[in-house]
């Protein structure tokens, strides 16, 4: 497995990311027991870098993946606060579900542009004082907006950047792939570590599944790239990939017949609109009281399903 820096930090990463969204609650959804033995083998294969947000609620799954394998991998989490007691709140879910007592990353989540980041500020300069502490290794932001990246780089106390980037663009939401490129590369330049996301598109590109992990892994910028992987046999897939591309041959035939993954809207769906709000995207609308999914837009976040009271969405 190949390992880099993560930008100026001291933190050294593979370059394959687990992405811990899809085996949770709003995706998957495998029992802690089945998601964790999923994540313990990623950890034995050499992956030791792992994505997680409050959001996502998969903490007991990697707090039981080190119990199972006696490795432990640098977390990175994400949360939406916005002032100090939402910010320590956050924080302490996270060391406290994950049984560990420093957290190697900690960003703000889903932020758009220097605005929303400054409307987030006084929750950012609690993770700096925690920084400080040794609570937190380093601090930073994960977004799908051109415009955040760019402010982030021009921010000295940011250490590191998790953008949205894919060979079609799909989710980001202020401009092309070729745009977001030019902003991770001025990050790069400013020594921030930069690890992407979504590079299938939240799998709307998995029937392109060579061309856009080929995409993902021609970009000198990335430090690391996260991977939603929700079985064993996706694992041990991506990590052959990670190390040579060209063992894709040995696996054309599984990645052909592979489902993929969409949005799923169940019948008692209430047209309550909360869905909709909260899609940063504009997938989701309502019509005659009906949710309707537009899935060119979509890119499978599942964000939408911690937002339903009735728990009517699903991803799978």
């Amino acid at each position: 497995m190949e390992y880099h820096l993560l930008g100026n930090t001291e933190i050294k990463v593979s370059r394959l990311c687990f992405g811990a969204l899809v085996i949770g609650p709003l995706q998957r959804n495998l029992s802690v027991e089945e998601g964790s033995e999923v994540i313990a083998e990623a950890l034995r294969l050499g992956v030791n870098f792992i994505d997680t947000a409050d959001l996502y609620d998969t903490y007991p799954y990697i707090k039981r993946a080190i119990e199972r394998s006696g490795i432990r991998p640098v977390i990175s989490s994400k949360c939406y606060a916005y002032n100090r007691e939402e910010a320590k709140r956050c924080l302490d879910r996270a060391l406290t579900e994950t049984g560990v007592d420093c957290i190697d990353l900690f960003l703000m989540h889903e932020q758009e542009s220097e605005h929303t980041i400054r409307g987030h500020w006084e929750a950012f300069e609690y993770y700096l004082e925690q920084k400080q502490l040794g609570v937190i290794k380093a601090v930073g932001l994960s977004t799908h907006h051109i415009a955040a990246v760019k402010a982030a780089a021009a921010i000295p106390e940011m250490d590191v950047i998790h953008p949205i980037i894919n060979k079609r663009g799909l989710g980001i939401c202020d401009g092309t792939a070729e745009e977001m490129l030019e902003a991770i590369k001025e990050a790069h330049d400013a020594g921030k570590g930069i690890y992407g996301m979504k590079v299938f598109g939240g799998g709307n590109l998995l029937g392109d599944f060579e061309d856009a992990l080929r995409f993902a892994l021609g970009i000198p910028w990335l430090d690391s790239i996260a991977v939603g992987m929700q079985s064993i046999e996706e694992v041990r897939m991506n990590v052959a990939l990670f190390q040579d591309i060209e063992a894709i041959g040995q696996y054309r035939s599984r990645l052909a017949t592979g489902s993929r993954k969409a949005l799923h809207v169940d019948f008692w769906c209430e047209g309550c609109g909360r869905c909709t709000e909260r899609c940063q995207q504009k997938a989701l609308s309502l019509k005659d009281g009906k949710l309707r999914i537009d899935h060119d837009r979509c890119v499978l976040c599942g964000y939408c399903s911690a937002s339903c009271p009735v728990f009517a969405l699903k991803v799978y």
